[in-house]
């Protein structure tokens, strides 16, 4: 179902379309008596397998419409997008002034070109609007297993209601977010791919509560009854709060229950789940905007080119009724201006003759404005998007039988301008193929072997590595790529801190949500996590002697090999009583678990920054060595986390459990009591040592980089990793090198550090420091801003200068983005030729992308591949939402000529081809062929005669000057082809063919009704002298001698 790419919330506006619906309301349980009580606006209640219930409410259906236009709004907004271009209205006022009698010109000759423009304009808006339309009607019509009578019965999507019960199959899509109830596979749970939600191609785990497993079978399902009070439509992804009121029991919802409308069923034959939200009231539908109408830069500037053009018609038409006005005169008797002389050429009342001459020759001049350059523009583009973009072979990826698509032609040009590039690193620069590749354990580092971005550092430094053969004991498999004998094969047990070692391991194969599938051996298991990362982790702990092999919803069992004694295997079961789940804002991940002797722990796994603040106040040694170890593999491009634990009390345990109950009920504001809750346990914690995971680059990713560094691009990457990951991936990607002039900006300063030791310790006196500490960071940065600023600039305007890189942190950036700051560091990244941002959150990523969108006014392309990317991309004039992004951008970003020669970029990023100085130039020289037109043919035709004897008049000379603009023109335009093909002898010939071929028609057929007789027979009059044939030979070759000359010394002497 590939529709489902057009509903994406990464070519949407997160956040801004927050609704409340009417319908959104329903009724209490007093609707059985025929009442509807109000209920609370935070809330809805839904009746499952109850639709008699459900109907007074009015719940929204399910069927959707991502359209721009129907029936009744085609023609009024259609028309409405068309008139907002100048040119359409000006176009529009001219065709009503040719209706009047003041008109020189015949109507049809304005009206019938504006109709052509508007028809064809509005034929493509259908087109594209009617290919939306397709697209709904394929997704409304899917069909989908609904229970009724107690049997599922295969029903259109769009007949959904609020309550139905349905089936899902596997690889088949939710058709709107469902209350998981039961599955087929054990356990209860389910895997869910998210790709269409947020780009992400990992098999993300959810699991329905254990009171509804059972609701499987249509006859069993058909018994349930419930009811969810739940949340109201809303655009969170990523959050839920709801309580199932079943069997007299409040059961807590949370996102773990809720399969979301546009995800896709995976590795299970089939669910069964509650409708929650239908249609526009589904998440994916609330993240979808409307579709915008974008006008890019070229329209917006031919906006004002028109404006410009108008100004200069306005002038001569004003000084042509003036002129009019003042020169009329009863006197010129030829003229026959009598009495009865109608009111524009009535002598007696010279303002209205002014005024009217005024209108007349704004009609008359109309054609300074040509309405051809639209319908040109406008098929030029359809055409390329249709014909070119889409069938690129260039821009095909095999791996995945993906196209490129165009989704409009709006902005094809706005590709050929972009200045800055604004990429992610995880998934974008790098594969997203997590291995774990070293770890640290009680203060001793394990691990041997180069990364690729140490490797790359090397290289630039010139430094010749040789890599150390791999022991025969080392195990590799994805996930897995970690070679060090001391750690392996129960070797452990020798090292001088083997318990450190099995509580990482533990650690490793416990704290998790990963799910095994197949079977129960280390060969052929396979693990489903919810990342990457995680399987990895897991994974690393199977090949350490700790295998996880199987997990039901409160047990986990492990295959542990010598952990007891050297030899000895034993499965373990450790029972999970906890889970506080990792999120974005917590950066960590913890579970409560109880050994089968009844020890209870906590292990935690997650980012530095946030175990050290909780670890306990031991073992200071452990923590420094631990720490230099982080900043180590952070300088070799690996990811890290710290693992951590804490043994618990049983009363220390229950006391928290009852908060943590309530918290996981609670209707209201759940995920922040949950975090709240989870505060007060996870502290104290023993530091056991940390990982590093190597994430591979992309396939091409530094010669990519450098051909669009080449090209005059500018890339900005904005990583949330540490700054020392980012600086390597930096230097592997091309991105900085050592030539290059680096500015650091960072948070860990001496003074920032010691103002928060103090805040971490006194907290009595927390705000006073806080404050003090917010007041000194800004201070500090705008010092080191303004510092680099001064140097940038200085190395800026020495031509011989080391181009500079600015690499920032997060909470630097974070003071940097305010308003009186904000300034400096936009000139400062505009005197950079890389920007790295470290640390930053995906608010800040949208905040960067604006800065130099607005503040600069430079075209920026935003390329990201996960949800935290979606708000960057949308800040973005471009997008491209990636799945492979680094081999994409590396295969796919330019043609073969642009690969080899990527200067040539450089003419658009500068708008060579379209500004103010170019349409100055193009001004000029036609002002120079116009006179060159008229006096010249005028004056050879003074004294020209035809085959009778007489004198060439109005028609003859006009239509010999005419003729001779039609081939000058064209020969223009052959002129500034850079290359020539049969195609534009086709086209160039052919136009001047097509001029013949009407004119032989035209003069050659006298209507009654035609008041022009004297261009009767005119061309061939004209053809049968010396004269034609004479001027059709000089004129163009004199027009275009200073178009010749200027080109000729501009290529010559002023190439670029």
């Amino acid at each position: 179902m590939s529709g489902w790419e057009r509903v994406r919330p990464s070519r949407s506006r997160l956040g801004l379309n927050f609704q409340r619906g009417e319908n959104g309301t329903s009724s209490s349980r007093t609707v059985r008596l025929g009442r509807v009580q109000p209920q609370a606006p935070g809330h809805r209640t839904i009746y499952l397998n109850d639709r008699e219930a459900n109907q007074i409410v009015r719940f929204k259906g399910n069927s959707i419409s991502t359209t721009k236009y129907n029936v009744l709004t085609f023609l009024p907004k259609g028309l409405f997008e068309q008139f907002r271009r100048v040119a359409n209205l000006y176009f529009l006022m001219i065709s009503i002034l040719s209706t009047t009698p003041i008109s020189p010109v015949h109507p049809i000759t304005n009206v019938v070109p504006l109709s052509l423009v508007l028809f064809v304009s509005l034929v493509k808006e259908a087109f594209e609007d009617w290919k939306r339309f397709q697209n709904d009607m394929a997704i409304n019509n899917s069909l989908i297993d609904v229970l009724q009578d107690q049997k599922w019965e295969r029903v259109p999507w769009k007949k959904l209601q609020v309550g139905d019960i349905v089936k899902v199959k596997q690889d088949g899509f939710f058709p709107a977010d469902l209350l998981f109830l039961a599955s087929t596979n054990a356990d209860g749970v389910c895997y869910i791919e998210t790709a269409n939600l947020d780009g992400e191609t990992n098999l993300k785990i959810r699991k329905a509560l254990e009171r509804t497993w059972d609701y499987l079978a249509p006859e069993k399902a058909s018994e349930f009854k419930g009811e969810v009070q739940c949340e109201q439509p809303n655009n969170s992804l990523y959050t839920f709060s709801g309580n199932l009121l079943f069997q007299k029991q409040t059961l807590p919802l949370t996102p773990n229950q809720i399969l979301l409308r546009g995800c896709s069923l995976r590795n299970t034959e089939y669910i069964v789940g509650a409708v929650i939200f239908t249609g526009h009231e589904s998440k994916v539908m609330m993240n979808a905007m409307n579709v915008p109408s974008k006008r890019s830069t070229l329209e917006r500037k031919l906006d004002k080119l028109i404006l410009a053009l108008f100004g200069g018609l306005f002038i001569m038409c004003l000084i042509g009724a003036i002129g009019s006005g003042v020169f009329i005169d009863r006197k010129y008797y030829y003229l026959g201006l009598g009495e009865s002389v109608e009111n524009q050429f009535n002598p007696s009342n010279r303002f209205l003759v002014a005024t009217l001459t005024m209108f007349t020759l704004i009609t008359l001049y109309s054609t300074i404005i040509p309405i051809s350059l639209y319908v040109s523009i406008e098929m030029i583009k359809f055409i390329q998007s249709t014909q070119f973009i889409n069938k690129d072979l260039h821009m095909y990826h095999i791996e995945t039988n993906t196209p490129a698509l165009a989704r409009t032609s709006n902005l094809n040009e706005e590709l050929g301008q972009v200045e800055y590039i604004f990429s992610d690193k995880t998934g974008t620069l790098t594969r997203n193929l997590m291995e774990f590749f070293k770890c640290s354990i009680g203060g001793d580092v394990y691990g041997t072997g180069l990364t690729e971005t140490e490797k790359g550092g090397a290289q630039r430094s010139g430094i010749k590595i040789e890599e150390a053969q791999k022991s025969a004991n080392t195990a590799h498999e994805k996930g897995f790529n970690f070679d060090d004998a001391r750690l392996m094969l129960g070797a452990w047990r020798n090292e001088p801190n083997p318990d450190s070692c099995k509580e990482f391991f533990r650690c490793l194969a416990i704290c998790h949500t990963v799910l095994p599938e197949g079977d129960e051996s280390p060969e052929k298991i396979t693990y489903q996590a919810a990342s990457p990362d995680e399987a990895a982790l897991v994974t690393a702990a199977k090949n350490f002697g700790f295998f996880f092999y199987k997990r039901t919803p409160t047990m986990i069992y492990v295959r542990e090999s010598h952990a007891e004694k050297m030899g000895k295997i034993q499965d373990v079961a450790y029972e999970i009583l906890n889970v506080l789940e990792f999120n974005s804002t917590r950066k960590r991940q913890s579970v409560v678990c109880r050994y089968p002797d009844g020890r209870l722990v906590l292990y935690c796994k997650g980012a530095d920054s946030v175990i050290y603040e909780r670890l306990a106040d031991v073992n200071n040694d452990l923590k420094k060595s631990t720490r230099q170890h982080l900043e180590q593999f952070g300088s070799a491009g690996l990811r890290t986390l710290c693992l951590a634990y804490r043994d618990l009390s049983s009363n220390i345990y229950e006391s928290w459990n009852e908060k943590f109950i309530q918290a996981k009920s609670s209707l209201r504001d759940r995920e922040k009591k949950l975090d709240e809750v989870a505060e007060l346990i996870e502290k104290d914690l023993i530091l056991i040592g940390c990982t590093a995971i190597e994430d591979k680059l992309q396939e091409g990713v530094p010669s990519c980089i450098e051909t669009l560094s080449r090209a005059g691009i500018k890339i900005w990457m904005l990583t949330g990793d540490k700054m020392e990951t980012a600086i390597n991936i930096a230097y592997a990607c091309n991105l900085i090198n050592n030539n290059m002039k680096q500015f650091i900006i960072s948070s860990e300063t001496d003074e920032i550090r010691e103002v928060e030791n103090r805040v971490s310790r006194i907290s009595y006196l927390a705000c006073f420091y806080l404050s003090k500490l917010h007041a000194l960071s800004k201070m500090q940065v705008k010092k080191e801003l303004k510092k680099c600023l001064e140097e940038a600039q200085h190395y800026f305007h020495v031509v011989s200068g080391p181009k500079s890189a600015l690499i920032i942190d997060g909470k630097c950036l974070m003071y940097a983005l305010d308003p009186s700051l904000r300034g400096m560091l936009l000139n400062l990244s505009l005197n950079c030729s890389s920007v790295v941002c470290c640390r930053v959150s995906p608010l800040q990523k949208a905040q960067v992308t604006s800065l130099v969108k607005k503040g600069a006014r430079k075209i920026t392309l935003s390329i990201g591949d996960g949800a935290n990317d979606v708000s960057m991309i949308q800040a973005a004039h471009c997008w491209h939402w990636n799945k492979w992004a680094g081999r994409n951008a590396s295969r796919n970003g330019y043609a073969s000529l642009s690969k080899k020669y990527p200067e040539l970029y450089k003419e658009g990023i500068r708008n060579a081809f379209f500004k103010w100085r170019v349409v100055g130039i193009w001004a000029f020289f036609s002002f120079y062929q116009s006179l060159i037109f008229y006096h010249f043919v005028t004056t050879s035709s003074s004294k020209g005669q035809n085959s009778s004897g007489k004198m060439f008049g109005l028609w003859d000379v006009s239509t010999m000057a005419f003729t001779c603009v039609v081939v000058t023109v064209n020969l223009r335009l052959l002129m500034i082809c850079n290359s020539i093909t049969r195609w534009h002898y086709i086209s160039v010939g052919g136009s001047i063919l097509a001029w013949f071929i009407f004119i032989f028609i035209y003069s050659g057929v006298m209507t009654p009704y035609d008041r022009q007789e004297n261009v009767f027979f005119v061309i061939y009059v004209l053809m049968s002298t010396f004269f034609f044939y004479l001027t059709l030979l000089l004129v163009p070759v004199v027009a275009l001698l200073g178009d010749f000359i200027y080109q000729g010394v501009q290529r010559w002497l002023f190439p670029y």
